[in-house]
């Protein structure tokens, strides 16, 4: 006990944190709801050929709205969705301004979080004064891992709204350890009762992390489309799509691995 409290004091000092890997069966039942499918609608790309870029189901006529909580310098994303006749909502608290300048485009200069009081607010509290009603809307979802606690206060009602949701996920190694398990797989379970992943790419801005069960990918982005707009789910059996592109051009591209996309 002395010892590994030495270990763990010396890595502390270091700006290291040491844990111990907790009991892989829970994590891989999770993991299998995250299986990608393919649906008889095809995959899009929305956005930039680089960071920024989504592949999104062409199931979208109709969709009111896309709510885009985390603004990029660029918004080529909310331009190509504009294109297709929704209207834009962004919200950042970290800028002043959108760099979209488009009057189908509203900015919100705050942060999305779980409560709304001073400069943050919850996704319900920004729908209903943004677009309030019952039309479908499209969720696209960067907020540098403040995206589970958001998701998991949102209401039902809400949830239902959403015909896509586009997430990027941070902080999945958090997954090897019971109290991320406990944060983390809630949501999880959540988001696939009500939704298939129709794709599912690893942003090789980040790394992956050697687990006893294989490989975990530290930020990956997910695509989600409600499960009511789809009758085909065949198993994904190879990524990554040929619409892919790698997040930073100038670093090593990363492969899903088995352990997160269930594709040997």
């Amino acid at each position: 006990m002395r010892i590994s409290r030495m270990i763990r004091n010396l890595a502390g000092s270091q700006g290291l944190i040491i844990r111990r890997e907790s009991d892989g069966a829970p994590l891989r039942a999770m993991l299998a709801g995250l299986h990608p499918v393919r649906t008889e609608h095809d995959l899009v790309r929305f956005g930039g050929e680089a960071d920024g870029g989504y592949l999104v189901p062409d199931d979208l006529d109709g969709i009111a709205a896309v709510f885009s909580p985390g603004v990029d310098q660029t918004a080529e994303f909310e331009r190509d969705c504009i294109a297709r006749g929704m209207a834009s909502f962004q919200a950042d608290g970290s800028i002043e301004q959108s760099p979209l300048t488009d009057d189908a485009n509203d900015f919100l200069a705050k942060f999305i979080g779980i409560e709304t009081v001073g400069d943050t607010i919850t996704l319900d509290d920004w729908v209903a004064a943004k677009q309030p009603g019952s039309a479908e809307l499209m969720l696209q979802m960067d907020i540098e891992g403040h995206e589970w606690l958001s998701l998991a206060q949102i209401s039902d009602a809400l949830l239902k709204r959403f015909r896509v949701m586009v997430l990027e996920l941070h902080h999945l190694d958090a997954l090897t350890t019971d109290f991320g398990r406990q944060v983390i797989g809630p949501v999880i379970q959540r988001l696939t009762r009500h939704f298939d992943v129709v794709h599912m790419h690893a942003n090789n801005h980040a790394d992956t992390l050697a687990t006893r069960d294989g490989e975990l990918v530290e930020l990956v982005e997910i695509t989600l489309l409600r499960k009511d707009r789809s009758q085909t789910r065949d198993l994904v059996t190879a990524l990554p799509h040929p619409l892919d592109r790698d997040n930073v051009p100038d670093r090593p591209p990363i492969q899903l691995p088995p352990t997160l996309s269930g594709i040997p």
